[in-house]
């Protein structure tokens, strides 16, 4: 071998070994391909949620055309960040499943039961995504979300102002909302974050927790229904939007 031909032959090798990607698939592209699958997949729910079935179908069937697309580049050859996670290959399968049976269900006219059959896609990919410590903008507003409902429960259960735990809970609560948005704002693509969708509702949402405290140090208990109803519109829209 001359030395042209061995430079060109170690170019190669450190191209190959610089460029994983090639082998196992790019982990940018596979979270593109499940985020294209992700803005049916929402309009989908938004319609069934509103008994809209014509336009469910619709989006179901668009569903099914981006998740194939993905299960076809990526299911035999996941990328690197998921080699050796026990549930990336169930987990692509029983999404797969879902989507035919909502697509069944919405042809039944059973719109509660096309719903139930998407409802636990998205916590099945981010448990996937986090077993391999991957996370994305949709993880962290389902995180948001979880906070979300935690905080709620003041929404039923009227505090006990007397109670110094109670307004010390409150405040940890909102707190915790407010910590995940900021982390959602943070981690967010610079796309989204030029979104004045996505801008209105984090400031929103800001604007809603910086309430709070002034609800607990006047034992206004109307004053925190008000922020615990906003906040909730605020948080459904960011889980419809980017969940």
């Amino acid at each position: 071998m001359g030395v042209g031909s061995a430079r060109a032959a170690v170019f190669l090798v450190l191209f190959f070994l610089a460029s994983p990607s090639l082998v196992a698939g790019e982990l940018a592209d596979f979270n593109a391909a499940v985020e294209k699958a992700s803005v049916p997949y929402r309009a989908a729910s938004g319609y069934l949620r509103s008994g809209n079935l014509d336009q469910a179908n619709s989006e179901i069937e668009n569903i099914r055309k981006a998740w194939a697309g993905l299960t076809n580049r990526f299911g035999a050859k996941p990328p690197d960040a998921f080699d050796g996670n026990i549930l990336y290959a169930s987990t692509l399968a029983d999404v797969g499943r879902r989507i035919t049976r909502a697509a069944r269900m919405v042809s039944a006219r059973r719109p509660e039961a096309a719903r139930e059959a998407l409802v636990p896609i998205r916590a099945a990919l981010s448990q996937m995504r986090r077993a391999s410590g991957v996370i994305v903008l949709a993880d962290c507003v389902l995180d948001a979300n979880a906070a979300m409902d935690d905080f709620s429960y003041y929404k039923d259960h009227p505090p006990d102002w007397t109670s110094s735990e109670t307004r010390f809970d409150i405040a940890g609560k909102s707190a915790a909302y407010r910590h995940d948005l900021k982390r959602c704002e943070s981690m967010a693509p610079e796309q989204i974050r030029a979104d004045p969708q996505f801008s209105r509702l984090i400031e929103g949402a800001y604007a809603g927790l910086d309430l709070v405290q002034k609800a607990i140090n006047t034992r206004d208990t109307d004053l925190l229904n008000r922020v615990l109803n906003e906040l909730r519109s605020f948080d459904t829209m960011l889980i419809l939007r980017y969940g």
